[in-house]
């Protein structure tokens, strides 16, 4: 069984942004471009039916699309850092959407999520590294930061088991309200991937 998860997709520009933040950090296992994504609520493994009904939950979600821009760098772990990450701007929208998926999973059942929710996306998972390297990488491009970007939609994806996570596979989209399915901002980076292949 895969394992699933609700999130937003990174499109092209803010995809191409974060993949300038590669390298420079011995040790570092970098995430692919395409696998880019900001996840909003880890399911994990369960079953058809369960998945299923999740799906069926989600289609009553009904929140405006908005903008969001992708800003500073940080590493979980701080004595024994093990991933380094690109940061958002506060966003009352995301956490509208994300406290709704929340609310929507534990009412089919799913325990509630421990962590607190801290919007990122992964950048690279780290293996014994330095902690003056960690940190020296961080100083260096504390600064990031990406011009907003319209979310449009949320997704379900799956991903099987595998060293440093992906591929990652959308299994289901909703489009927010308000948002123009023509509109290029809407395509993911990831979309954008396959057709250049």
């Amino acid at each position: 069984m895969p394992r699933l998860f609700t999130a937003l997709e990174i499109p092209r520009d803010a995809a191409l942004s974060l993949s300038l933040l590669r390298g420079g950090l011995p040790g570092a296992r970098w995430v692919d471009v395409e696998n880019y994504h900001l996840t909003l609520r880890f399911i994990g493994d369960v079953e058809g039916h369960v998945a299923d009904e999740i799906a069926n939950a989600l289609d009553r979600v009904r929140r405006p699309s908005f903008s969001l821009a992708l800003s500073g760098v940080g590493a979980f772990g701080s004595k024994k850092p093990h991933a380094v990450w690109a940061g958002v701007t506060a966003s009352p929208d995301l956490n509208a959407l994300q406290a709704e998926i929340e609310r929507i999973c534990q009412r089919v059942g799913l325990a509630a999520d421990p962590r607190k929710f801290m919007p990122h996306v992964t950048l690279a998972r780290l293996r014994n590294p330095n902690p003056v390297d960690v940190a020296q990488y961080l100083s260096a491009r504390g600064n990031f930061s990406t011009i907003p970007f319209k979310v449009t939609r949320f997704v379900l994806m799956s991903s099987r088991d595998s060293v440093g996570g992906g591929p990652y596979v959308v299994e289901e989209v909703w489009p927010l309200i308000g948002a123009d399915p023509r509109s290029s901002l809407s395509a993911s980076f990831s979309e954008a991937w396959r057709t250049m292949r």
